[in-house]
């Protein structure tokens, strides 16, 4: 099953370091941030698992969960956490799903379908590709993908910049432009005519091309 964005982000039951899950119930009526690992005790990983750790608060303003995933069972998850909290520096309080049977990792199209049943004995570098971020969105669809190689530690600051991207323009008729923050000047749509803009945005906008039309970014 292939993936992209605005497909549906496929639905799945499994055991996490909080508890069994409903991937759906689970989200709820928000956000969340599913991303992944290749394999436990790993050492890009764990830097990865303790700075979204330290993140989580900036997540939880924004109404959006995250969750881990490595293909190893729950219990290693468990000592793996220990290691975490006790390098990075912070307590990884979001839920880190097991996937000893790689049941979601192939779900997510992250693993072919003939990678076997099971975690035991598999290396990272045969997870490799396990190592994807899925932001989905309150109705269930994906919104975004990145997918980063082993050797390369993801920067989960665009995470939470893309997040903020994708909840202003879920909301409003504009884009983002290149390197955009909070706060910042954003584009309207090509969608949306001058005529729509005017009533819009009745203090006009910057239009250095007739297509390019930068106006601040619009209120809650």
């Amino acid at each position: 099953m292939s993936l992209r964005i605005n497909s549906e982000a496929p639905n799945f039951t499994a055991e996490t370091t909080q508890g069994p899950i409903n991937f759906h119930d689970w989200i709820g009526d928000g956000w969340a941030v599913l991303f992944s690992h290749p394999k436990d005790f790993t050492p890009v990983c764990t830097t990865e698992l303790g700075y979204m750790a330290g993140l989580k608060p900036e997540f939880d303003k924004r109404n959006c969960k995250i969750i881990g995933l490595s293909v190893d069972p729950v219990g290693s998850h468990k000592n793996w956490v220990k290691d975490i909290e006790e390098t990075q520096g912070h307590a990884v309080t979001y839920p880190m799903i097991g996937d000893p049977e790689l049941k979601v990792a192939k779900l997510y199209d992250m693993l072919p379908e003939d990678a076997g049943d099971t975690a035991e004995g598999r290396t990272p570098n045969q997870n490799a590709t396990v190592r994807s971020v899925f932001l989905i969105g309150p109705d269930k669809k994906i919104k975004a993908m990145l997918t980063y190689p082993m050797s390369t530690g993801r920067n989960f600051d665009e995470v939470l910049r893309l997040l903020d991207s994708c909840q202003l323009t879920a909301k409003h008729q504009v884009a983002t432009p290149v390197n955009w923050h909070q706060g910042e000047d954003v584009i309207i749509v090509p969608a949306v005519s001058d005529e729509q803009a005017k009533q819009k945005y009745p203090g006009g906008w910057k239009a250095p091309k007739p297509y390019l039309r930068i106006v601040p970014q619009p209120g809650p």
